[in-house]
């Protein structure tokens, strides 16, 4: 039962299929581009405002006016994340936020560029970083092994905790589908379908929390650094 619970979230096992699966991941963002071809329409406008809102929201965030180029990067990030969420709860579709080879994929080198920015150009901020203000003289090297062990495991929270909510959501969606034929009758029947879709919608608003949680985070991370 478990095989066959988790086997939702297995990508095609030949060699071919494998790549496009993987191919999925971008091929959404490569229609995007093209829509700013045609006329404006409704779903257009809505999405250029919520590309300035965050924006806005990620230049705060940084603090510096100098960043205008760095919220583009988070901006990217947050709209590659929120199109492979919604595009996993779509039936057949290969859910590759559901994956810590993605997910580590996006947040190791994101982390790993933000620490060697911080330590060569900000080393005694980046030293500093790791006593907080007001710490008692005798808990200085706890707070230091403290603060780098938080430091170390930043990438791997993160990616986790975009694949945990990920997985959580389907299965719950997965555990219902099966149930469902099954039922007795036919008001369990409907109460299970309409659990389904509260779940849906539960899980539309999760793929959009979560991306945006990334790059705020992400956003975060690289504030700490300069």
């Amino acid at each position: 039962m478990m095989t066959n619970l988790f086997s939702v979230f297995d990508p095609s096992t030949t060699i071919f299929n494998l790549s496009l699966n993987w191919f999925s991941t971008f091929i959404g963002l490569l229609i995007i581009p093209f829509s700013y071809w045609f006329l404006p329409n409704r779903f257009q406008m809505i999405w250029n405002k919520i590309l300035i809102t965050l924006h806005k929201e990620f230049k705060l965030l940084l603090n510096s006016k100098s960043h205008n180029g760095s919220t583009l990067m988070f901006i990217s990030l947050f709209s590659l994340i929120m199109f492979n969420n919604f595009l996993g709860l779509f039936p057949y579709i290969f859910t590759s936020t559901s994956h810590l080879t993605l997910t580590l994929t996006l947040t190791f080198p994101l982390w790993f560029s933000f620490m060697i920015f911080g330590w060569l150009n900000h080393t005694q901020h980046m030293f500093a970083h790791l006593v907080p203000q007001g710490t008692p003289n005798i808990l200085m090297p706890f707070m230091v092994c403290i603060e780098t062990i938080s430091n170390i495991i930043r990438p791997g929270t993160l990616a986790v905790r975009l694949t945990a909510n990920m997985i959580a959501g389907h299965l719950l969606l997965t555990l219902l589908g099966n149930t469902g034929p099954m039922s007795p009758s036919y008001f369990i029947l409907c109460l299970i379908l309409i659990t389904q879709i509260a779940l849906l919608v539960l899980e539309s608003a999760v793929a959009i929390i979560q991306s945006y949680v990334f790059a705020v985070l992400s956003t975060l991370y690289s504030s700490e650094v300069n």
